[in-house]
């Protein structure tokens, strides 16, 4: 099971960092700006699971790999950001990809640590989102978990299918797999065909030349 969340963990960075760096290039940042966003998109949801359950230093810190994958994203992506391009939406292809790598990881991981199945599934959420809030933040952009189609729904429906494998103590590695599919293939959906929840809509405003009734009596009584 280490051995699976090291490689989920990994292979979450590197799509999470090339989200990051491709959205650094599309914003026309310099090398510098490219990396930190690489890094903190693929790492900022593994930092805040680790740092809550007590797993100290994070592993996106204490482990070397993760600072070269995002490194490695970052530099490849600022480089020959064509390759990267011919995707459609790669920004949002990778980004849901790391969404699910991360939200089953985060959940596993939460699971090892003793935590109960619902907290588990929730922090396996913020694992998946936290990389692409940091990114759209650093950009000051709005959030995409705030605004976009079955983005934190899809995250927490496949840290849900991990718990509930769990529970049944079915296979880890198939459950994982699975939460990670479902979870990917429900925002893929979502960006395809424009899945949402219900957004907020704008306030109705008042007439500007709207009277009270008993303004209008009064008028009329002093006209009498």
């Amino acid at each position: 099971m280490e051995t699976l969340l090291l490689v989920l963990d990994l292979v979450g960075t590197l799509v999470f960092a090339l989200s990051g760096a491709m959205a650094g290039v599309k914003n026309r940042l310099d090398l510098f700006g490219v990396l930190v966003l690489s890094y903190s998109a693929g790492n900022a949801g593994g930092i805040a699971r680790d740092l809550l359950i007590g797993a100290v230093p994070p592993a996106a810190i204490s482990d070397w790999r993760y600072l070269a994958v995002s490194m490695l994203a970052g530099i490849v992506t600022f480089w020959r950001p064509s390759v990267i391009a011919r995707l459609r939406s790669p920004v949002l292809i990778f980004d849901a990809a790391g969404l699910g790598l991360f939200a089953v990881a985060g959940t596993q991981k939460a699971l090892a640590f003793g935590l109960n199945p619902i907290m588990a599934a929730l922090l396996g959420m913020l694992t998946g989102i936290g990389g692409g809030m940091t990114r759209d933040v650093l950009l000051a952009e709005i959030p995409i978990v705030l605004r976009a189609d079955l983005y934190a729904v899809a995250a927490l429906t496949g840290a849900a299918v991990v718990v509930i494998g769990a529970a049944l103590r079915l296979p880890a590695t198939a459950v994982t797999i699975a939460g990670a599919v479902l979870c990917f293939a429900l925002r893929f959906m979502a960006i395809r065909r424009g899945w949402h929840l219900p957004v907020a809509g704008e306030p109705e405003r008042p007439a500007p030349n709207a009277r009270a009734p008993k303004d209008r009596k009064d008028e009329g009584a002093g006209r009498r």
